[in-house]
């Protein structure tokens, strides 16, 4: 089957590049391996099977294990697998993901005793682009599997 829909980087280069810009600044200074937990679960929230296969090869080749790769989606559950700064990065990414009943003050303070100020800030902006990325991929009908990194 072949994607009739907007290659979006090629149409729209300017906010492409932007965005590309705007979650470098985002991962500078925080944990990758952080990042990709938090870039997996959003993903799973948003079913964004193309965000989803990139972020978890990615974990992978950086290290992660299969075992921590399968708890994320049930990480409440299995909080054991996960530390306290990496349940409050997940919980605070659920939060944001799923912003109609706002993010509670809770998880809120909760992600701000672990990260502080600065960190905090820059984990937001990573939610906020993995959000956007996954709108872009399940708008434009990426294919799972078709990473396109390697041809930028």
């Amino acid at each position: 089957m072949t994607n009739s829909r907007l290659n979006f980087a090629k149409t729209a280069p300017k906010a492409f590049k932007a965005l590309i810009g705007f979650d470098a600044a985002a991962r500078a200074g925080l944990d990758p391996a952080l990042v990709e937990l938090v870039q997996i679960r959003a993903s799973q929230l948003n079913r964004c099977a193309y965000c989803l296969h990139m972020h978890t090869s990615d974990a992978r080749k950086a290290g992660e294990s299969e075992e921590r790769l399968h708890m994320v989606a049930v990480w409440h559950e299995a909080g054991h697998f996960f530390s306290e700064k990496e349940r409050a990065a997940l919980a605070l990414t659920e939060a944001v993901t799923l912003v109609s009943g706002g993010v509670p003050d809770d998880v809120y303070a909760g992600a701000l005793e672990q990260f502080g100020e600065e960190e905090l800030a820059r984990l937001l902006a990573l939610i906020f682009t993995i959000n956007t990325w996954n709108r872009i991929a399940i708008t434009t009908a990426k294919v799972p599997g078709t990473d396109e990194r390697a041809a930028r």
